[in-house]
């Protein structure tokens, strides 16, 4: 008897016996399985308390490996890996300190001059004689969709579900600042010991597949490391984009608009077409001609980052296709709102990667 044929007998034996033990006690077998059933109910209770905890570690995280490609560059460029860090940190510091200091209270100030001077911006969209015009002419589903679209924007909790996730903004001022100042300080503890928490983390897997796992491990965190620089990226020059067109083009709250386009167009594919369509229902309310320069120029600066501004900014970003962009977006908006659209989408490039790198080669060979 080989080797192979004694191991599989061992193999059935102890499986007959244990299948003995549970048949021959049933209440063990019983209490074993509701034990696993409270355990995990447990867990679950404690996933739920502290999710507000693990989603701010799990955005900091996220921010550290969006950051890496930076701290690469800097090294390619000769610096050490340490002076690399400490000049992203200082960088990130300087931006945040920035947008609280510079962006923050302008803002504020347009989105409450926006919530409430909405109710007479419709109303005088309303009693141009061009909408009247349109109105007639759709048979009253302009009118029907600039009212409901002017009570969806003077809603504060719509305000409150688009900026949802982390910084819970339908939550208490207070909260949201302390745990943004959580965020940040987390996210840069995590910058400057990315290296240390990954050799760590890799000591707990067997020598045995060690080397393999590290291997598609950094592979994976690299390329997620690329595709979210390179959505930040894309994301601001949009809403740079859109902010000076609608100042030219003399659209009030040009600002608040463009900050709401970079963290909506954070999400592609479809995050410009949403900012698009708000920006045009906006500028419409300055007048025609403002609103459909705003559509044609939109439009046009779509395809130049379609093809032109995506390929060389996302360089060798692992690429996920529409339909698992719109899934992923869909799913992960429903669970944790904008947020969780956002982070749905790089999670689901790295299970992409490891199907591809993987799952599929495996296959191939069996």
């Amino acid at each position: 008897m080989n080797t192979t044929e004694r191991l599989r007998r061992r193999s059935a034996d102890s499986e007959t016996r244990t299948t003995g033990l549970f048949a021959n006690n049933p209440f063990r077998w019983g209490f074993i399985v509701t034990l696993g059933v409270l355990l995990a109910v447990l867990l679950a209770m404690i996933v739920v308390n502290l999710q507000s905890v693990l989603l701010s570690v799990f955005i900091a995280a996220f921010v550290a490996l969006g950051l890496d490609p930076l701290i690469r560059w800097f090294q390619r460029r000769g610096l050490s890996r340490g002076g690399a860090i400490v000049t992203v940190i200082i960088l990130f510091i300087v931006v945040v300190l920035g947008i609280v200091w510079i962006v923050v209270p302008p803002v504020i100030e347009q989105a409450t001059a926006l919530i409430k001077n909405l109710p007479s911006q419709i109303t005088k969209l309303q009693g141009s004689d061009w909408f009247e015009q349109v109105d007639e002419t759709t048979n009253g589903f302009a009118s029907a969709a600039i009212a409901w679209v002017g009570k969806l924007l003077g809603d504060p909790n719509t305000w409150a579900t688009i900026g949802g996730g982390a910084l819970q903004l339908g939550a208490s001022l207070v909260n949201a600042v302390s745990t943004s100042v959580f965020v940040v300080v987390l996210s840069i503890y995590f910058i400057a010991t990315l290296d240390t928490t990954k050799r760590a983390c890799y000591l707990l897997i067997s020598a045995s597949h060690r080397s393999r796992v590290v291997d598609y491990a950094e592979r994976i965190m690299n390329s997620v490391g690329r595709y979210l620089s390179g959505m930040v990226v894309l994301a601001f020059l949009n809403a740079v984009f859109s902010t000076i067109l609608l100042t030219l083009v003399g659209v009030p709250y040009a600002l608040i608009i463009g900050v709401i386009a970079l963290f909506v167009t954070l999400i592609p594919l479809i995050g410009t077409v949403l900012t698009t369509t708000l920006m045009t229902i906006i500028a419409l309310f300055t007048s025609p001609a403002a609103g459909l320069i705003v559509l044609l120029v939109m439009l046009v600066y779509m395809q130049v980052e379609a093809y032109i501004l995506t390929p060389k900014v996302m360089g060798k970003a692992v690429q996920v296709p529409g339909t698992i962009v719109l899934i992923s977006a869909l799913a992960g908006g429903t669970l944790l709102g904008l947020l969780g659209a956002l982070v749905a989408i790089p999670i689901s490039a790295g299970i992409l990667l490891i199907i591809r790198e993987v799952v599929i080669p495996q296959k191939a060979r069996s």
